[in-house]
């Protein structure tokens, strides 16, 4: 039975016939958003606490219909936490209860900017809802990432030239390649829109929708960094 000699590993340390070199690479791009997020908050409160469930509940599809509206746009619509609670009156014994207030959280995710300033218009135009973002991001998948990662290579091979350049030699083999850190994505810039009073006023004297509101896409940073290690063939230091 033969057996088949496993080849040893290269030292970290390196050695004279096989010396050894660490670079790092990084890339940092600055790149257009992908994606705009928002988030969306109804809200309902009476006295009675089926009024304000079923208060809610004709916000919350007179929403959606409106998000949906705008088809492909859209990429997600999410709905978050509902919540229907009791308000204790602040005087008297027991537990009276002198309201309920409700609320339903949605997220809405865009691909679309062309409509996002005229559906936050449109949303925080409606009664009783608050309107919050946007959230500029990149997508997960995007090739953004893997761009920078490549660079980060390259710069990484371009300084591991530039050394064995130095000792007039040439890299030999890569050993190792590590990848120390790769951030990027959602940049935020938010703002509230509606609420108890805003653009109420405007919309008691037109019964026109909301001008659009003119959102400026945020621009995103990508970085990557990398660690690699080479051997170098042996220079002539003589």
């Amino acid at each position: 039975m033969t057996e088949t000699a496993t080849p040893a590993p290269h030292p970290s340390h390196g050695t004279p016939t096989a010396p050894r070199v660490t670079v790092r690479g990084e890339a940092h791009l600055e790149v257009d958003p992908e994606i705009a997020r928002i988030a969306i908050t109804l809200t309902a409160r009476n006295a009675d606490r089926r009024t304000t469930l079923d208060d809610l509940t004709r916000r919350n599809a007179t929403t959606l219909d409106l998000i949906k509206g705008y088809g492909d746009a859209v990429e997600k619509l999410e709905t978050g936490t509902l919540t229907i609670r009791p308000e204790l009156a602040r005087h008297g014994r027991g537990e009276r209860i002198r309201a309920y207030h409700g609320s339903i959280q949605l997220t809405a995710t865009l691909s679309d900017f062309t409509v996002l300033g005229e559906l936050v218009a449109r949303l925080a135009d409606q009664e009783l809802i608050r309107v919050d973002g946007p959230w500029w991001a990149l997508r997960p998948t995007s090739p953004h990432h893997a761009a920078a990662r490549r660079q980060a290579v390259q710069e990484a091979l371009q300084r591991a030239r530039e050394y064995a350049e130095a000792l007039d030699t040439r890299i030999g083999a890569l050993l190792e390649l590590s990848d120390t850190g790769s951030v990027g994505g959602a940049t935020f810039a938010t703002a509230t829109y509606g609420g108890a009073g805003a653009f109420r006023s405007a919309r008691a004297e037109s019964a026109a929708d909301a001008a659009p509101i003119d959102l400026e896409p945020v621009r995103q940073n990508v970085d990557a960094q990398v660690e690699a290690a080479f051997t170098l063939i042996p220079p002539n230091l003589g």
